[in-house]
């Protein structure tokens, strides 16, 4: 097996209040916690030949920096803008300074939401987007990158 340092590395990135999964709008969001997802996508990424990094925060700021620390360093980044999804120019322009494959995710369909959730602003510079998936919607975003960077 290749060694770990070797590996391509996707970096995951949680937005806003996706701390609180499991404990927040279970019934939209599901009872699955952050930390369960991470375990599992970092599980995932070993036996994909993938190092995995996951980050969360509820700051644009703290969310740009890590975007910016990726350049040059990621083969992919996986990320949740949350809330962000709307409203965040600064995370948009972060993104673009990446050059790899970028999948937005979303566990609950933000098209079948509330009016103000339908608009991304990052769905147009992204390579895909998953949304109404629920937790299964990681996986996916993660085996995708997989294949487009192989």
């Amino acid at each position: 097996m290749t060694e770990r340092k070797d590996r391509p590395k996707v970096l995951i990135v949680h937005g806003p209040n996706l701390n609180m999964l499991g404990k927040r709008e279970p019934e939209i969001y599901g009872s699955t916690t952050l930390d369960e997802i991470n375990a599992g996508l970092k599980e995932l990424g070993e036996k994909l030949g993938l190092e995995t990094e996951s980050f969360q925060s509820n700051h644009e700021g703290a969310i740009v920096e890590k975007i910016q620390s990726a350049m040059g360093t990621c083969s992919g980044l996986i990320i949740n803008p949350a809330a962000y999804t709307h409203t965040s120019i600064a995370i948009r322009d972060a993104i673009l300074l990446l050059d790899c494959p970028v999948i937005e995710i979303h566990l609950s369909n933000i098209y079948k939401r509330e009016a103000f959730r339908h608009k991304s602003m990052i769905a147009d510079i992204a390579t895909a987007q998953i949304s109404g998936l629920g937790v299964h919607g990681y996986s996916l975003a993660l085996e995708g990158i997989a294949k487009m960077i192989r």
